[in-house]
């Protein structure tokens, strides 16, 4: 199955041209990549959650994708660019995280850009405080 940004896409356009990509987006979905795309596309196994997490790579509302999993526990499928195993690696690495949307909101606020991807949010982890 083929995955084709659409709606999401659009957004990305609009959010650079405004500016727009700092803002923490509370309806995260209507403006994902995946928006249009056959959710199971993004609930597979093996090898082809590579190619699911594609999908999410330069998506707008990564960041707001992945707090609301990690938020919210969920165990099947990528989100947010993760796969239900990277996420539960995350998840016990930093259990002292109680809510991963403020979290991942005060990373983008600190005016290093907006986050793009989980290896941003690890990198940005890692930094000490």
């Amino acid at each position: 199955m083929t995955l084709v940004p659409t709606r999401g896409a659009e957004a990305a356009r609009v959010s650079s041209a405004t500016g727009a990509d700092d803002a923490w987006q509370r309806d995260w979905a209507p403006l994902s990549r995946c928006a249009d795309q056959d959710p199971d596309a993004l609930f597979v196994e093996g090898k082809e959650q590579r190619v699911a997490k594609i999908v999410c790579r330069g998506c707008p509302v990564v960041a707001e994708c992945l707090a609301d999993a990690l938020d919210n526990r969920t165990q099947f499928g990528v989100w947010g660019g993760m796969t239900e195993r990277e996420r539960r690696a995350l998840l016990r690495a930093h259990p002292h995280v109680t809510s991963w949307a403020a979290l991942l909101q005060a990373m983008r606020a600190e005016g290093r850009g907006p986050i793009r991807s989980p290896a941003d949010v690890a990198e940005r982890l890692s930094r000490p405080s």
